[in-house]
């Protein structure tokens, strides 16, 4: 073969490269769901997708892929091409998958698009609880030890995590545990008076709040709460929860290490771009849900922190099967 044809041939191939990084998309983009239907991450993703495909001139066709926690949705993003055509649409859940035992993939095997928005931890009590605020409550802790009873949903769920948080920075609180089986039953209990105290995220436990069948004793977040402004927020009452705040579950759109750098580029765009969508931030005003919109170096230092205080305060709760040391997660 000549040298004229073997440059030709090379020339070919690099303008053929350039315009498929031109073209992209030119197929349909798969979004994998990491949880099922109706769900709130389900309904963050089918929420703000359609104004990301509007930006980027092309198609996400999202599926459900459930089950092991998530854990099946990741590993089938993690096995597929790193091209941009796979999209990793989850929660928080992954950055626990190693110490709770549950896989040995986490987030560091993928690039963050966008971290799009959070939920907000939020204290509730029995509306005729003894005490309105978080300084009452301890008091009453440490006056009635043992009596107090709080609810929980299970190792690794959002109450588990701030009670952990609460025994790491108040010291052990001396309370009953009281399991339900999710956020949903643990609030009807509070609200009937089987328990007196619950973590929840603020989007579930809103219209209970506003409805004045539990109220709301702390939030646990760094700043003031726009839908709850007149409640105080946990670094202001210790300032020693600012080791792990902000924190709370999240929603995310990843894509698998080594995607071209401007396929990165150009769905961080349209993600960020359909993050600040009125009828996207109104629908997570509504819920309760904080907006984040962060993406590059923001959003991997956000996921570094969540995964390395919410880890040590579940292996310090003696609630992990191995401990961070073993990832290489340092603690906070």
């Amino acid at each position: 073969m000549s040298r004229k044809l073997i440059g030709a041939f090379v020339a070919f191939g690099l303008s053929a490269c350039v315009a498929t990084a031109q073209e992209y998309p030119a197929k349909e983009i798969q979004g994998i769901i990491q949880w099922g239907a109706g769900g709130s991450t389900d309904t963050v993703m089918r929420s703000v997708t359609p104004h990301a495909e509007e930006i980027l001139g092309g198609t996400v066709v999202m599926q459900n892929m459930t089950g092991a926690v998530g854990a099946i949705g990741l590993n089938y993003v993690a096995d597929a091409e790193a091209d941009g055509y796979t999209l990793m649409m989850g929660a928080e859940n992954p950055l626990l998958y190693k110490i709770m035992g549950l896989g040995d993939k986490d987030y560091s095997a993928f690039t963050p698009i966008n971290l799009l928005a959070r939920g907000t931890p939020i204290l509730v009590a029995n509306k005729d609880a003894p005490f309105d605020d978080y300084p009452g409550m301890l008091a009453y802790i440490a006056a009635h030890p043992g009596e107090l009873k709080m609810g929980a949903t299970g190792p690794g769920g959002l109450p588990s995590v701030i009670t952990a948080m609460m025994n790491t920075v108040e010291g052990d609180l001396d309370v009953i545990a009281v399991p339900y089986d999710g956020d949903g039953p643990a609030l009807t209990a509070l609200q009937g008076g089987a328990i007196d105290v619950m973590p929840a995220v603020l989007g579930a436990a809103i219209e209970g709040v506003r409805a004045g069948a539990i109220k709301p004793l702390m939030i646990f977040d760094i700043e003031t709460n726009a839908t709850l402004p007149e409640v105080a927020v946990a670094t202001d009452v210790n300032a020693d929860y600012s080791t792990y705040l902000p924190w709370g579950p999240f929603f995310g759109v990843f894509v698998k290490n080594g995607t071209p750098d401007d396929v990165i580029a150009k769905l961080t765009t349209a993600y960020s771009t359909a993050a600040e969508n009125p009828d996207f931030v109104a629908l997570m005003d509504g819920r309760g849900f904080t907006m984040m919109n962060i993406s590059g170096d923001e959003a991997t230092a956000f996921l570094t922190k969540w995964q390395q205080g919410t880890a040590w305060l579940l292996d310090d709760a003696g609630l992990t099967k191995k401990s961070p040391e073993e990832f290489g997660i340092t603690r906070p």
